[in-house]
């Protein structure tokens, strides 16, 4: 046996595939670490569903007030104990709360908007974000590859719009869900762009109106105009104080036509949302709406150039399975700027969400 044993002792030293001396081939490591990030990027939708679950259940309001284990949690919530741990345990490896040496969870700075009332919380929208229609759709991407049509329309046989607006909870929660995304972005954009010479702005296709109250906030000389749906408008934030008597929301369809005689034209997150026939239509609606002076505000999330991540490709993700419309890049949004009849006179980058591009009629 001794003999044996000092045998396969040579054979591995005289080998022609060397070990380090952690005991592995050279390059052992490097592949393990590949394996493990094609597995994590396999099981994202489980990142997704925990999130998701998170938000449902508040679990960040209830840590509002300090850190709390989770048997503490689940009474507060009314769930399962070990099951929350376990949750709670998994999102902290993405610093999603953090537990302490007391098993105690904490607010982290990437849990805080998952608080309700916090001053930028996406709990809105990340709960939609786990209704069926979008797990759904995201489970047939391979069929709109194919087919080349949106995934959602597939399933449930009419355009997710449509849907929306034929099931008045899932609307009230989708319209919700936009604004608390909206609202994450307003103050940028509002921030980033001069209104000091315009007097009045159209908010088109402006949900529940978070652009043009922070918009109106910061540049008191100015009134405007909410335009959407009715049922969409009809849930507006522009009711408070500061802002009385400088606003009105308009119900309406901006493919048909969008109220007349504004300064500034706003259309954020708008063009995204469908395919580039109905964009130039809704930009020609806007353009004969404009005095000779007005202006155009796209606000979008511009895929760049190269392989880096960006909020433009996952967007464009989402366009695919839910919706006719995709993502682009600048040459794409001024080519639809162009058909409609403007010409594009500055770009401005608050935000990866959010880049701003101004136009004005062609002369």
């Amino acid at each position: 046996m001794a003999g044996a044993r000092t045998e396969a002792t040579e054979v591995s030293q005289t080998s022609d595939t060397p070990y380090g001396a952690d005991g592995r081939p050279p390059g052992s490591a490097a592949a393990q670490a590949v394996t493990g990030e094609l597995l994590e990027l396999a099981l994202g939708y489980v990142y997704s569903a925990a999130l998701h679950t998170a938000a449902r259940f508040a679990i960040a309001d209830h840590l509002v007030d300090g850190p709390r284990t989770a048997h503490e949690l689940a009474v507060a919530a009314q769930v399962n104990g070990p099951y929350l741990y376990r949750l709670l345990r998994f999102l902290a490896t993405k610093g999603v709360f953090r537990e302490d040496e007391q098993s105690r969870f904490h607010l982290t700075p990437l849990a805080e908007p998952l608080c309700t009332n916090g001053e930028r919380s996406l709990r809105d929208y990340i709960m939609v974000r786990g209704e069926a229609v979008f797990w759904e759709s995201a489970g047939h991407l391979h069929e709109a590859v194919r087919t080349g049509t949106t995934a959602f329309e597939g399933l449930y046989g009419v355009p997710f719009y449509d849907h929306v607006a034929a099931d008045p909870d899932l609307g009230r929660a989708f319209n919700s869900s936009m604004a608390a995304f909206s609202e994450t972005l307003s103050n940028d954009v509002a921030e980033a762009w001069d209104f000091a010479g315009d007097k009045s702005v159209v908010d088109v296709g402006g949900g529940h109106g978070g652009l043009l109250r922070a918009i109106l906030r910061r540049n008191p000389h100015m009134t405007g105009t909410l335009f959407d749906l009715p049922s969409v408008v009809a849930g507006h934030v522009l009711d408070i104080p500061e802002l009385a008597g400088r606003w009105k929301a308009e119900g309406g369809d901006f493919f048909t036509s969008v109220p007349a005689g504004a300064d500034v034209y706003l259309l954020k997150h708008v063009l995204a949302s469908w395919p580039d026939e109905e964009c130039v239509r809704i930009l020609r609606a806007c353009r004969h709406a404009m005095p000779a002076h007005g202006r155009l505000l796209a606000v979008n999330a511009m895929i760049p150039a190269g392989n880096e991540p960006h909020p433009g490709k996952t967007i464009d993700m989402l366009m695919m399975t839910v919706l006719n419309g995709k993502g682009r890049t600048r040459a794409e949004y001024e080519a639809l700027l162009t058909a409609a009849g403007f010409t594009v006179t500055r770009v401005l980058e608050p935000s990866p969400h959010a880049s701003v591009m101004e136009a004005v009629a062609a002369r």
